[in-house]
């Protein structure tokens, strides 16, 4: 699935979703904690406008499409007390998925 299915079925997606479809278009293991935190910090340093989303767990979706544990990567997130470990709801604009594709996690940190 691509960001722009991903905004077929919602135009404001959380997140951990957007992370996991970036991941599938980039060919990137999304099951990388530093990664999403660095994808999180990046979103703010662009200024991209999101909201804060409380993200149940037990209701995340569960075995991702490829058999990858979504839960596991969340339950490990949420161990982390930092805002850039939280999910959040993002507008997927065109102008916002430009910057999301632009994103590059081996010149986050």
């Amino acid at each position: 699935m691509s960001l722009e299915q991903l905004r077929a079925k919602a135009f404001f997606q959380n997140t951990i979703d957007v992370w996991i479809m970036l991941c599938e278009e980039k060919k990137w293991d999304y099951y990388d904690l530093d990664a999403y935190r660095s994808f999180i910090r990046f979103i703010n340093a662009k200024g991209i406008r999101t909201q804060k989303f409380p993200l149940c767990i037990k209701e995340s979706g569960g075995m991702y499409e490829r058999g990858r544990d979504k839960t596991k990567f969340l339950e490990e997130l949420s161990h982390i007390s930092s805002e850039d470990a939280s999910a959040y709801t993002i507008k997927l604009s065109t102008e916002t998925l430009s910057w999301l594709r632009s994103f590059d996690k081996t010149n986050s940190n």
